[in-house]
């Protein structure tokens, strides 16, 4: 085991953690995943080895599989970091007006801007309920397809984070009531459970029904396991747990190098593996250990090109670039291809494009809507010059409008499209 932890004082000393760029470096690498998935549902590929049906082995297949990975890194990150950006004597209201004032104003530019290119590209029409539940952040717990890929559906894995967001200020009282030494015994617990729930998914009234090649599993088990929000909230709890690990100064297996090879090593294993075991349960392990040692490389000053400057703001600007880029690849190829396929070489000019495109509006949304809404509505403004006044510089900046500490991309995650999903 490689001496990869905090100094056993220093864990436990600071009332505000320290800033963690790296992680936000990190929230953009993986927002990558999804674009290319959601690319490889289009068919802007002549090649069929770029086909959107992942067959395992095939080249699609491992794009997908960054998909499902994606999903459960932000998951996990969500968790450890609203953990590590806890403020002292902050309340659960405060609480819950930060994470609404970061998540609910690009959800609704992306909802309002999906609703009327669906509506007058496509002249589609959504039903009354996949509309109420979409606004709401409901739509994740309902199975039926129509629902949870309704407008920018991207929007499933909010749903998710809406129930981490409500249910956090009540857990988190008891998690910090755990021993530090029993911290390993609860993350290996949620573990053994996430390994579990493929096989409780066959066992649902109605599993079993007709096989999806685009998820590899019948419909209900793959909603069960990769949407449902009481199921994802296990990496949540993970990530938690994963954070007071690090704080209480807890051993963490590997290094980040280490934790990075075998994230790689699974991630190549689990298009293989049966049932729905690639979407969650095959990379849980290595993703946790990479979060929880990309922390300690940062809280130690370790050399790491996560926190290069340009890598930190595409991390800023990632949950922008998340909710906007799957209505670009939609609308940018039925724009720039009119349904044509095209060689590979052409084919990825048009996903270059596509991507600056995505970033450009991500920056955007980013500068103009997140970043001033955050610093007017987040917190009061009294209290506001306050932590100005006193907040030393090392603060995490999840605990300000810049978010130099990564928030959790409300994606924080994987996607789901108009077309078949994650």
């Amino acid at each position: 085991m490689v001496d990869s932890t905090l100094k056993q004082g220093e864990a436990r000393a600071p009332v505000i953690q320290p800033q963690l760029p790296s992680l936000t470096g990190m929230r953009f690498v993986a927002c990558l995943f999804p674009f290319a998935f959601h690319v490889l549902c289009t068919n802007v590929f002549a090649a069929k080895d770029w086909h959107m049906m992942p067959m395992p082995g095939t080249l699609a297949s491992y794009f997908w599989e960054g998909n499902w990975a994606s999903v459960s890194f932000f998951f996990l990150l969500s968790g450890f970091v609203l953990t590590w950006s806890m403020r002292p004597g902050d309340t659960t209201s405060k609480f819950w007006r930060r994470r609404f004032f970061k998540v609910w104003p690009n959800h609704l530019l992306t909802f309002v801007a999906a609703a009327i290119l669906f509506g007058t590209v496509m002249k589609m029409t959504f039903s009354g309920l996949s509309t109420v539940l979409n606004v709401t952040l409901l739509q994740a717990w309902f199975a039926p397809l129509d629902i949870w890929t309704a407008y920018n559906s991207v929007s499933w894995s909010l749903s998710n984070e809406a129930l981490f967001y409500f249910l956090f200020p009540f857990m988190i009282r008891y998690i910090v009531r755990i021993k530090p030494e029993r911290l390993w015994a609860w993350a290996i617990g949620i573990v053994a459970v996430i390994f579990l729930v493929p096989l409780a998914a066959t066992l649902l009234p109605g599993a079993g029904g007709m096989y999806q090649p685009w998820t590899q599993s019948a419909h209900l088990e793959f909603w069960f396991t990769s949407k449902f929000p009481p199921v994802r909230l296990l990496e949540f709890v993970l990530g938690i747990i994963a954070a007071r690990i690090v704080i209480t100064g807890r051993r963490v297996p590997l290094s980040l190098g280490s934790s990075v090879a075998l994230t790689v090593f699974a991630y190549f294993v689990a298009p293989h593996l049966p049932l729905t075991y690639p979407q969650a349960a095959a990379t849980v392990i290595p993703l946790a250990l990479m979060i929880a040692n990309a922390a300690i490389v940062d809280v130690n000053r370790r050399p790491s090109w996560l926190r290069n400057r340009v890598v930190v703001w595409l991390g800023e600007v990632s949950f922008a670039f998340y909710m906007c880029h799957l209505l670009v690849v939609i609308f940018g190829t039925m724009w720039l291809t009119g349904g044509k396929s095209y060689s590979t070489p052409v084919a990825l000019g048009i996903v270059a494009l596509l991507f600056l495109v995505s970033l450009a509006i991500a920056a955007a949304m980013f500068h103009l809507v997140e970043t001033p809404i955050m610093r007017r509505f987040a917190s009061s403004r009294s209290r506001s010059r306050h932590v100005a006044a006193t907040t030393p510089s090392t603060a995490p900046a999840a605990a300000s409008a810049s978010g130099t500490t990564p928030e959790p991309p409300a994606l924080a995650g994987a996607s789901s499209s108009t077309t078949p999903d994650s």
